[in-house]
């Protein structure tokens, strides 16, 4: 069955050359031109991805996200703005989006980040484990963590970077890598949104706790350690 996309964009031309070229790929593709009417069709109908551009009239993209996420609809959402600083970039995947594309792009690379947001959708349907390292659990079933019995509330780019650094734990990671595998992009290597991201898990992970988790690797990236 093919995989069913909502895009969310009000560049009528842009909405559509995304809709020709997706369906190309055999995609289902709707569009909505606003949020507003992209929530109405969300709650109409079941996608498996939403394309979804922030500056919409009326209802914006990142309030759109941000209700979804406060519903608990944990659909992927791949957003597109014209804003490309790392302040942007924070905001938008912290509002609960799970990959973030700057305008104008090439749609081989849309093509390229929407394969990869299905493709994990799939694993993450298919996976029914629990990773353990110290006290802290990932549950990679309900996408939740905790420490020490205690619920640690993640944003989904959190929840990625996490999951990363505990699948290669005792590994270090460059930030290249990290990059790669949890944004799934070639973010402009003088970007620090890595290392903004690493201390908002470092500040849910590690702070109140004697034994610290997340090290720093001067020189070479990240690693989690753990017995």
């Amino acid at each position: 069955m093919a995989n069913k996309i909502l895009v969310i964009e009000d560049q009528s031309k842009l909405a559509s050359l995304i809709q020709r070229g997706l369906s190309a790929d055999g995609y289902n593709v709707d569009i909505a031109p606003d949020g507003e009417t992209g929530l109405d069709m969300i709650y109409d109908k079941e996608y498996d991805l939403i394309v979804l551009d922030l500056m919409l009239p009326g209802i914006s993209g990142l309030e759109v996200c941000q209700l979804l996420r406060k519903e608990n609809n944990k659909v992927p959402i791949l957003m597109l703005t014209a804003l490309g600083a790392t302040s942007n970039i924070v905001g938008g995947l912290d509002s609960g989006g799970d990959d973030y594309m700057v305008k104008p792009f090439k749609f081989e690379e849309l093509r390229a980040r929407i394969r990869t947001l299905v493709r994990r959708l799939k694993a993450t349907e298919q996976s029914n484990a629990i990773i353990q390292i110290a006290d802290l659990v990932l549950d990679m079933d309900t996408r939740t963590a905790s420490r020490g019995g205690k619920a640690i509330s993640l944003t989904a780019t959190e929840y990625r970077l996490l999951e990363f650094l505990m699948k290669n734990k005792n590994k270090v990671l460059t930030r290249i890598e990290i990059l790669e595998q949890v944004w799934d992009i070639n973010f402009n290597m003088g970007t620090n949104v890595v290392d903004v991201y690493v201390n908002y898990l470092r500040k849910k992970i590690d702070k109140g706790f004697n034994i610290k988790l997340i090290h720093t690797m001067i020189g070479m990236g990240y690693v989690i350690k753990g017995a």
